[in-house]
C-alpha cells in the first residue's frame, strides 16, 4: 500500500469515526449550525437580586455561587471556543426609579481566545444592582456576534424575569427571521418564594425556538453542569479534571 493510499484510508476512517463520537451536539460540520467551537457571548445578569443571600445557613450570595461555578468551568471551555461577556443591571449614578436603568447593558468584550481569566475577573468585580433588560441584552449580544454572517451562540444567565418591558419570544423570532444559525441557551438561577415554591421562568421560548437548552439551577453542582452543557464540547469537557 502506498503512502497516499494510507493517508486516504485514514482520512476516510476519521470522517466515519468523528460523527459517531460527537453526534449532532459535538463538532458539527461547517454549515450545520452552531457547534461547540463557535464564538459565544455570555449575557450575565448582575441585577440587584443577584446580591441576595442563599438560604443555606452560610453567608453566600447568589453571585458568589455563580463565581465559584465559573472558576471551575471556564478554564475548560476556553480551550474550544472564543468567549465574550455582556453584563446587564448595574450602572454607577443611576437610581432605581430612573428609566435609564433599562439601558444598563454593558459589553465588556467581544469573543476572544483564552477568555476565562478575563471573564472571572470581570464577574468578581461586579456589584449587583438594577433591573433586568434581558431581551435588549440578547439583541445586542447577537449583533456583537455578527449572527447574520455565521453560526453563533448566546448563553443567557439570569435569576429573574424581563423587567424592562421587552418581549423575549417576539425578539427571538425576529432574530431567527434574519439568521437561522443562532442558538441561545438559558441558565435560570431559580428563586424560591418564602413558601419554598420555585418561580416559573416566563421566557423559556428563548432557548426552545433557537434549539438551545433551558436549565433551571440552584446548587453549585447544577450551575457547573449547566455551564458545561451549554458551552462545553462533549467528551472533551466531560473528560476535563474537575
Amino acid at each position: 500500500m502506498t503512502l497516499v493510499s494510507s493517508v486516504r484510508n485514514f482520512t476516510s476512517f476519521l470522517l466515519v469515526l468523528l460523527p459517531a463520537l460527537f453526534g449532532g451536539a459535538g463538532l458539527a460540520m461547517a454549515g450545520s449550525g452552531p457547534s461547540c467551537t463557535d464564538d459565544a457571548m455570555i449575557v450575565f445578569d448582575a441585577s440587584g437580586s443577584m446580591s441576595g443571600m442563599l438560604r443555606t445557613g452560610v453567608r453566600e450570595s447568589r453571585i458568589d455561587r455563580v463565581r465559584k461555578a465559573l472558576e471551575i468551568v471556564l478554564p475548560q471551555i476556553e480551550r474550544h471556543r472564543k468567549l465574550g461577556l455582556m453584563v446587564y443591571g448595574p450602572e454607577i449614578g443611576v437610581t432605581y426609579q430612573s428609566k435609564a436603568q433599562c439601558d444598563n447593558i454593558n459589553l465588556r468584550f467581544a469573543p476572544v481566545p483564552r477568555a476565562a481569566k478575563r471573564i472571572i475577573k470581570e464577574v468578581n468585580e461586579l456589584v449587583p444592582s438594577g433591573v433586568t433588560p434581558l431581551t435588549a441584552a440578547i439583541s445586542q449580544a447577537a449583533e456583537v456576534l455578527h449572527y447574520r454572517e455565521k453560526p453563533s451562540v448566546i448563553l443567557l444567565f439570569t435569576d429573574g424575569q424581563e423587567t424592562c418591558g421587552g418581549a423575549p419570544c417576539a425578539v427571538v423570532d425576529d432574530l431567527l427571521r434574519q439568521a437561522s444559525g443562532l442558538r441561545i441557551h438559558v441558565i435560570n438561577y431559580a428563586i424560591r418564594d418564602p413558601f419554598g415554591i420555585r418561580a416559573t421562568f416566563g421566557a423559556s421560548c428563548i432557548a426552545e425556538r433557537t434549539g438551545g437548552i433551558y436549565v433551571p439551577v440552584e446548587t453549585l453542582e447544577e450551575l457547573v453542569e449547566a455551564f458545561r452543557k451549554a458551552l462545553g464540547c462533549p467528551l472533551m469537557t466531560d473528560a476535563s479534571p474537575r
